[in-house]
């Protein structure tokens, strides 16, 4: 299936759903390569044994079948480029400079370990830690990459490269893979790259990583692991929607000045125009406020208890024919929340679904819902 395919251009291919600042230069987008130099002067490393720069052969069978104009995310990376950089081992990332999660050292060849806690465990300065780093990812633009946007998909001269800062560059990634497919000069939003599908939870892993992996390098903190919120222990609370967590709202859902994400606006805020991509991004007056209002909606009022966190995990299956929003007793289907984990058959809306809608505001928006940073709690509690 064509989902499938996607996530695996993802995993093994040098350019990993997102742009190199190396790569967006005119020369590199001429020259349909993305093999940006390595420290030591080569590209990708390969004076050193990293990586090699190899031609990618397009393996989208059914890509002949289609008329243009068609989605820049088909047979990744062909669009921009035929050839990227392929690691050697352990090592890793757009140029193979750095190495896979799991792994350190010169020559990637060192097990690293890190513990990802609930944030409720952490004390009062590491969590001020964490708050601290998350604004300076938001605040700091990326050295390393940057986002397409366009006004018209249709229009690939139209299609820019643009800074942003490494939070947004987090964020963007996830409005991208939920943006509406197009193919034989239509749109259908029924394909979605990273949800309602097997994709679901191998990408956000990956997404989560991503992010770490960048405050990592950003604050030189080489051990720094992104907390977790059990929100399974809360019903009908939000025990992090607290000004000295998360943030509080007030009466218009709007983050209390007091809270240390008060200040912080949603990139790609006109996200429902399928023709678009991420048209504000350099206007960042056009840009949206986070919104939250916890419990709010009558439907969305209490989040699924422990005993069916549990009850998820008696599905062995990863996934079950037809592989989307309708699989039955299927492990990631029941998790993903479009059918109840206890019987594995209801249809309702239950864990990871339930939270981003009892959440509402931006994280009920889902291809919005990366821009709040309760995003990552709940996003790893679900890797847990």
């Amino acid at each position: 299936m064509l989902t499938s395919f996607v996530l695996l251009s993802v995993f093994l291919r040098g350019v990993v759903g997102q742009f190199p600042t190396a790569c967006t230069t005119a020369q590199a987008l001429k020259d349909r390569r993305c093999c940006p130099q390595w420290k030591d002067g080569s590209m990708c490393g390969v004076d050193s044994g990293r990586g090699r720069c190899r031609f990618m052969h397009q393996t989208y069978s059914d890509k002949r079948s289609y008329t243009q104009p068609n989605d820049d995310r088909l047979d990744w990376p062909h669009e921009f480029y035929d050839s990227v950089c392929v690691c050697n081992g352990n090592c890793a990332g757009f140029d193979c400079g750095e190495c896979k999660s799991g792994f350190r050292g010169a020559k990637c060849t060192e097990k690293k370990t890190i513990i990802r806690r609930e944030i409720h465990e952490l004390s009062r300065q590491e969590r001020l830690t964490f708050f601290s780093y998350l604004s300076l990812a938001k605040l700091k633009t990326s050295a390393r990459y940057k986002i397409l946007i366009t006004g018209n998909r249709y229009d690939r001269n139209t299609f820019r490269f643009v800074e942003a800062s490494v939070y947004d560059v987090f964020a963007w990634m996830h409005f991208y893979s939920f943006a509406p497919f197009l193919q034989n000069n239509m749109f259908d939003a029924t394909i979605n790259l990273a949800h309602e599908g097997p994709n679901f939870l191998p990408w956000h892993r990956w997404y989560l990583l991503f992010l770490e992996r960048e405050i990592q390098i950003l604050t030189h903190d080489y051990d720094f692991a992104l907390p977790y919120y059990d929100w399974s222990m809360d019903g009908r609370t939000c025990s992090i929607c607290t000004d000295d967590m998360m943030g509080k709202s007030d009466n218009q859902g709007l983050l209390t000045s007091s809270s240390y994400f008060a200040n912080w606006k949603s990139i790609c805020s006109g996200f429902n125009y399928p023709n678009k991509y991420c048209t504000d991004a350099e206007d960042k007056c056009r840009m949206e406020p986070l919104h939250r209002n916890p419990g709010a909606d009558p439907n969305n009022r209490q989040l699924d208890s422990a005993q069916q966190v549990e009850d998820v995990l008696q599905w062995k299956d990863y996934d079950t024919p037809p592989h989307n929003s309708t699989a039955k007793h299927s492990f990631r289907n029941c998790l993903e929340g479009f059918v109840d984990p206890s019987s594995g058959e209801v249809t309702r809306r239950s864990l990871h679904n339930l939270f981003h809608m009892y959440m509402g505001g931006t994280m009920s928006l889902v291809p919005l819902s990366g821009n709040d940073p309760i995003f990552l709690l709940h996003h790893g509690f679900i890797d847990k």
